[in-house]
């Protein structure tokens, strides 16, 4: 039987998933997070997993891998990017995938952008990806900042996936209604909101992704930050 993992969200994107093998910190939008319930100097992990530049979620990524040695895991560009700061990485590209000590881990699709901000305005800084991660036999769906894609009907007839994370904010992602279509071509077992209700400009209400996900057969957990949930 395959062992328990916990995922604990922390908040806004921000997810961090214990296995027997390691500790893995997703998009670690931490400090000046208002909707944040943990400190980026409190959290331990091995290994850090970065959708994109976007200071939500890159956050505090490059702090967090120099204090703990944590590898950040990231598109190819990104990765550079967090390497030139002092932190330990692993580059990928959108497609590959890569086995680590926890599982393995491949970058998927994610239609966004990714930059960081600068005096002369935003710099690009690679491609916005998702992660689809293998671990103790479970795959988890990390869709990063995305909007709604038929690609994620290849995701879910290729690989049964036991957890997708989504976001449903709207304006800058897909909205609760599209996130519910996303789900229709995942067929995951179950199904997480996040990047939502954190400003003012992404405030939704996350039954509206329970009820639309319903219809369509689909459970979902609404975590609120701090709370966490198993996969046996």
């Amino acid at each position: 039987m395959a062992s328990s993992i916990s995922v604990h969200y922390l908040g806004h994107s921000c997810f961090h998933i214990t296995t027997p093998r390691a500790k893995i910190l997703i998009d670690p939008f931490l400090t000046g997070n208002p909707k944040a319930v943990a400190k980026a100097e409190d959290v331990q992990c091995d290994f850090i997993l970065v959708s994109h530049a976007h200071a939500d979620h890159f956050g505090d990524a490059v702090a967090i891998s120099k204090r703990t040695g944590a590898m950040i895991i990231a598109s190819y560009e990104l990765a550079l990017f967090a390497g030139s700061q002092g932190a330990k990485v692993h580059p990928m590209g959108c497609g590959g995938g890569k086995d680590f000590s926890f599982g393995r881990v491949q970058l998927t699709i994610a239609h966004h952008t990714s930059s960081v901000d600068g005096p002369g305005g935003s710099v690009m800084v690679g491609a916005p990806v998702g992660f689809l991660i293998t671990v103790e036999g479970k795959v988890i769906y990390f869709a990063g900042d995305t909007a709604l894609t038929m690609d994620m009907q290849l995701l879910g007839d290729r690989k049964p996936i036991d957890l997708a994370l989504l976001p449903i904010g709207d304006n800058f992602t897909m909205g609760p209604e599209d996130a519910a279509e996303a789900v229709r071509l995942l067929k995951p077992k179950l199904s997480v909101p996040m990047h939502y209700n954190t400003f003012e400009m992404i405030q939704v209400d996350p039954e509206i992704f329970v009820r639309e996900a319903g219809k369509h057969g689909y459970k979902v957990n609404v975590l609120s930050p701090g709370n966490r949930l198993s996969l046996p």
